[in-house]
Order: C-alpha cells, then structure tokens, then sequence
C-alpha cells in the first residue's frame, strides 16, 4: 500500500473510539456497538475529533485530499430512501422507507431534499475558523447515503449490504434511485471533504491549524428526528504540505473514496470525461473502463458471470421461442450528450459530425443474459438468451444471432450484434444517416432506475474490463441486469452522424433496442427514442442546437 494511500486511511470509521453525540455511552467508551438498549435510528459522529488535510505537491502540479471522518449510522433497520419520477415531466418524488414493529411503510420527504438522482440535498453546514476563531469557510454539504466506505460498525450488524455503491445519477434521464444504509452500517457524511465549481475543495485552505464544525441541518434532524443536541460535531483540522517526488507523470491516482461532488459537478466531471473519451483513439464505449486493452472477462472470478463451454442441447430446453415467464424489457433512452465537432481528434477538416451518447436499458424484472458459443477455429460465437422463473431458475433458452471479435485497437472483446441501432432522421422521420454502430459490450453503466421491480442494486459487470472476454474464449457471457442501462458514446467516425452535406433543418437522434427482434422481451412497443435536433450555420461555421426534453438539458 503506497503512503498516500495509509495517510488517507487514519480517518476512516473507529467504532471503538469514535466521537458520537447520540449515544451517551460512546463517552464512556463503550460505542453504539455495544450499547445494551437498542441504537437510535440513525446516529451522527465522527471517527476522530482530530483530522489531517494533505496537499500532495508534484513539481507544478498538486492535488487536495481531506476525509473528516462524519458519518450517519443506521440503528436497528436499515435507513432507506427510494426516489423516481413517472416521466421526464414529472417532478422526482423521494420516499423513506420506515420500518414500525416489523411493517415497513413509505413516507414521503419534504419538497426540496431531493432535486436530482445524486443524493439529498444541503444534508448538513460545514463551517471552518482559523486558529484566532474568524469564520473563514460555510458551505453546504450534500450526501450520497451510497458508498464504497461503507462497513458495518457492531458485531450484530449483517455481513453485507444491498444498496448500491454509488449515487450513480450523472444520466440526464435517469429515473429512479434507491439510496440506503444497512443497519449497524456507516454512511460517510462529510469523509471526504467537498469540492466547489471550480473543482478544488473548500478545505483546500493555507497549512495552518483549523476548527471545522458539521452540522445536520434542521429540515433534515427535524425529519429524522434526530435531537438538535446529537447533530453537530466539532473537528480540529490540520492543513500540511506534502511534497512528493515528482516522476513526471504528475499525481498518482485518486485513493478510493474520491471527493463527493454536487449534482453540477457529477455532470461537469462525467462531460469532461466523455470529451476525453471521444477525443482519444479507442472504443466509443466511453462509459467504461479498461479500454485499449483485451478485456479479461468477469467469468474468471465470479462463477455467476461464467458461460458453460457448449452451446445448449435440445434437452436444456433451447426452442425457436422464448418459454413463458418474466422476461427483460429493453428501453432507450433520449439521446444525451450531444455536440458538433468539425474534423475528428481535434482536427479540422471541413467535415462536420454530431457526436451523442446512447442508452438502452432493462425495465423488466428479469435479467437479459446471452451467452455466445465459439465456432471452432473461427472469431464468430453463436449467441444464446437465457430465461429464468420468477424465482431465478434457469428455465430455458433460445437462438438469439451472433457475437464477433473485434480486433481493432481500444476494442478487443467480444461483440453481441443487434443489441441496438442509431440512426438520424430527417424532419418526417425518413433515415437520413445510419450510424455504423453494429455489435455491442454489453455492461450495467447505468443505473436508470432501481425502483423498477427485481432490480439489481449492485450488478457486477459494470465495465469492459469485466466483460465480453479475450480472443482465447471459447465462451462469452454478456449480461444487462434490471434497472441498469448501457452507455454508448458515439464519437468516432463511422459511429457519429455525419452531417457535413445535409442541409440545416430538424432532424431527429433515434435510439432503437433490439432492431432485428432477435431477443425476446416483454414487451417492443418501448424500444425507441428521439431527441430533436436543429442544425444551422453555414458549410464552414455549423452550428447544432439541442432543444431540452420537458426541460431537461442533456
């Protein structure tokens, strides 16, 4: 472990000597993990009363890092909260579930706590005096009850959580989220400080010796009803320098648990990464990670993701029809993402592209699982979709089309062909361009909606380097879980639209799952999207303009 990292770690949750303000007995030592009476229903405290803040200083160039060690810890039931809205034009309604005498009832939260898919809003104040005890630094501080940082802190606590690992709402048309702590678990309030517009943290201040002080605000003690007495927990923060030796490649990566971000901030870092994504050789899957490399499938490590190494016989109950029973639901969402870029790599040529990202995703309570089959001595694999009982029984499966290899740089995996299709149209909705995305990676890049019944809160191929496997497979699984969708940003040429020859006008970005009806589903009246563009401008000078969808800009 490198010591940035072992620095990090001095503040992460101590049960044992935590600061709490809910629990008397904690000042004695003795902790919410032991305490005889049952806990409250949610505690708020600190590791430590005593934190480091470090500035990593590289040559030119440093980075911030400062975990305050505040947490929310659930009592005796989990804390829950589920949000979703019934359409683009709909507000989002956020709903705690609250278990009374072992019944569990939905309670609505107040107008304002929840504005968008990353969290509850303005959760607590941080404010920060200098040494002479001026008030230099308040802000608001939001809160993802999801996380990476999250354990359980009593020995009674259950082993494992089943909420999500993230807030993960940075899609412009995501429509649902579950949010929750596992009882006898940890939520990171303010464990990893804050970063402003700019992108730098608000603790980002001067070396010198600080006194920072978290507090619940009262919309949410008032709510919770938590005491205003046990919500607000005073911190002595230490600012140094640390200068690292600089190698030439700048700062290493960002420790786990990197800074929470606002709603804006998520968005702004998710566009950054996009562009970066689109402007760099490579797979348009600009969602996921691992490119550039052969993907090692999933398959090696959990045997749930692991394909048998034939295809099914006639006695596994393989038909030309899906059998009866839960099936997925495959569904686009509006194209999102949308730019005109002149040239490709940030070269001007003279030829003009709009560039969109592109999710399909599973409403149904069932998983889509196809599995392919290598033909021997060819970099084909036959594709079969899979079928489960409500109750998860493998039930069957049918044909479902093909995979193929793709060899080219940045892709290097398998692709499932037919998963979806892009196209833009004109104004009457006749093809004007085709996209020549053909074949897909299929991965759970986004949670779309985890309200959604049998959706999977914590799917495990959420990137390419997790799926569809290397050139020496014989087997591929390829797997898109309910509530997930998958991202993919067209940028390339030959995957973007072409534009340069049409003439300004409307035209339409359509999204189409399952094009070929190769794969059974619940239902194919949902498989489309459009998103309505308007290009302009001259042949030298185009210009696109992206009407929002029920005010939605994305």
């Amino acid at each position: 472990m490198s010591s940035r990292i072992s620095r990090r770690a001095r503040t992460r949750l101590l049960v044992a000597g935590a600061v709490t303000t809910a629990v008397a007995a904690a000042a004695a030592g003795v902790g919410v993990a032991t305490a005889a009476t049952d806990p409250p229903a949610l505690t708020f405290m600190a590791a430590t009363p005593n934190v480091t803040a470090e500035r990593h200083i590289f040559g030119d160039s440093s980075y911030f890092t400062v975990d305050l060690g505040v947490n929310l810890i659930a009592g005796k039931n989990p804390f829950e909260v589920r949000a979703s809205r019934k359409s683009y034009a709909d507000p989002i309604v956020a709903q705690q579930f609250v278990t009374e005498k072992g019944k569990t009832k939905a309670v609505n939260l107040p107008k304002g706590m929840v504005t968008d898919f990353l969290g509850l809003k303005n959760f607590a104040t941080i404010t920060v005096k200098d040494s002479a005890g001026k008030q230099i630094k308040q802000y608001q501080q939001d809160f993802c009850p999801n996380g990476y940082e999250t354990h359980r802190t009593r020995p009674d606590a259950p082993a494992e959580s089943p909420y999500p690992r993230d807030c993960n709402g940075s899609n412009p048309f995501t429509l649902g989220a579950v949010w929750g702590i596992q009882a006898g678990w940890n939520a990171p309030v303010a464990s990893e400080g804050y970063r402003g517009e700019t992108g730098s943290s608000p603790l980002d201040l001067p070396v010198g010796d600080y006194a920072v002080t978290v507090e619940l605000n009262k919309a949410y003690r008032d709510f919770f009803k938590i005491p205003a007495k046990s919500t607000s927990v005073q911190l002595a923060m230490k600012v140094v320098e640390i200068k690292e030796s600089d190698g030439g490649d700048g700062p290493g990566p960002v420790p786990s648990g990197a800074p929470r971000l606002t709603a804006k901030d998520a968005r702004a870092a998710k566009a950054r990464a996009d562009q970066a994504a689109a402007a760099a050789p490579g797979d348009e899957h600009s969602v996921h990670g691992g490119e550039g490399v052969e993907s090692k499938q999933i398959a090696g490590y959990l045997p749930a993701f692991r394909p048998p190494a034939k295809a099914p016989q006639a006695a596994m109950a393989t038909t030309a029809q899906a059998p009866k029973g839960p099936r997925p639901d495959l569904r686009s969402l509006p194209a999102w993402g949308i730019s005109l870029e002149e040239g490709t790599d940030g070269n001007p040529d003279g030829k003009w592209y709009i560039n969109f990202g592109a999710t399909v995703w599973n409403a149904g309570p069932s998983t889509l699982l196809v599995d392919g089959f290598r033909r021997t001595g060819t970099e084909l694999m036959d594709a079969y979709q899979y079928f489960f009982d409500a109750k998860g029984k493998q039930v069957g499966s049918a044909k479902a089309g093909t995979m193929e290899w793709d060899n080219r740089e940045g892709h290097k995996h398998w692709h499932f062909t037919d998963f979806a299709q892009y196209n833009l149209l004109k104004a009457d909705k006749k093809l004007a361009v085709k996209s020549g995305k053909e074949a897909f990676c299929l991965a759970n890049t986004d949670a779309v909606d985890y309200t959604v019944p049998n959706a999977k809160w914590r799917p495990e191929n959420t990137d390419l380097s997790t799926a569809c496997g290397g050139n020496t497979a014989v087997a591929v699984r390829e797997v898109l879980d309910s509530g997930n969708g998958d991202t993919y940003s067209q940028a390339r040429p030959g995957q973007s639209f072409e534009v340069t020859d049409l003439p300004n006008g409307t035209y339409y970005i359509e999204v189409k799952a399952n094009p070929a009806n190769k794969l059974a589903e619940a239902s194919t009246t949902n498989n489309t999207s459009l998103r309505k563009v308007i290009l302009g401008g001259t042949p030298k000078a185009r210009t696109l303009t992206v009407p929002p969808v029920n005010g939605i800009v994305g």
